[in-house]
């Protein structure tokens, strides 16, 4: 799937900050890549719903203001704010767990497009201490790193059955290995504790490598 995965965990900046929403602490995941494209096509990507699937899930619902959407086995939620071609707000909602998301493109310096990802969260401070903030900012990272930057390189459908099994290869492993350790980084720089960050790190990395004990029957 990739010949350096290491190289491509490092397309990807990482920051985590603390912040409040509804007078409550949240946790807020940001990541940002650039891409060797257009800021219009980069935005048809990521929200056209013939073209999300390519890369990422299928997605069934209505992708506009108001409008509820689905991803197909993962989260769902509202369609809150739209600014075509430069931003877009959704709620990410699994269960009963909402959260935000914000999506930023713009025209980055030398060429090509960035894109900023923001997710906030309201986080349970155990879950924080086992995972930090690896537990969603590696799914990111396969998602923007990997999903999104060969489709646009291609142009082609990312293989679901390469993707689905991607962590459990020698490459995936490296990767996620490697993308966990940014997260940790970006935690300790907030404020977390340098070692306790990598140790969620090492949590996370088990956590996306390792095949469940239901699917190994």
């Amino acid at each position: 799937m990739l010949t350096d995965p290491i190289a491509a965990a490092g397309l990807v900046t990482r920051e985590i900050r603390t912040g409040s929403r509804d007078d409550a602490p949240t946790k807020v995941a940001i990541a940002r890549r650039t891409y060797p494209t257009d800021q219009d096509d980069l935005w048809d990507a990521v929200t056209n719903p013939e073209r999300i699937p390519r890369w990422f899930l299928p997605i069934s619902g209505e992708v506009e203001i108001g409008g509820r959407y689905q991803l197909e086995g993962n989260a769902g939620g509202t369609v809150e704010r739209c600014d075509e071609p430069d931003s877009f707000a959704v709620t990410w909602e699994m269960g009963p767990m909402v959260s935000w998301l914000t999506v930023n493109l713009s025209p980055a310096d030398g060429g090509g497009t960035t894109l900023e990802l923001v997710h906030e969260a309201h986080v349970d401070p155990d879950l924080w201490s086992q995972f930090g903030p690896g537990a969603v900012g590696v799914g990111w990272d396969l998602a923007l790193a990997l999903g999104l930057g060969l489709h646009l390189e291609s142009g082609a459908q990312v293989d679901p059955e390469t993707a689905a099994t991607y962590t459990l290869s020698p490459d995936g492993v490296a990767f996620v290995r490697a993308a966990a350790a940014g997260w940790a980084d970006a935690a300790a720089a907030d404020g977390d504790d340098p070692a306790t960050a990598h140790a969620a790190a090492e949590a996370t990395v088990a956590f996306y490598t390792t095949v469940p004990d239901d699917a190994e029957s």
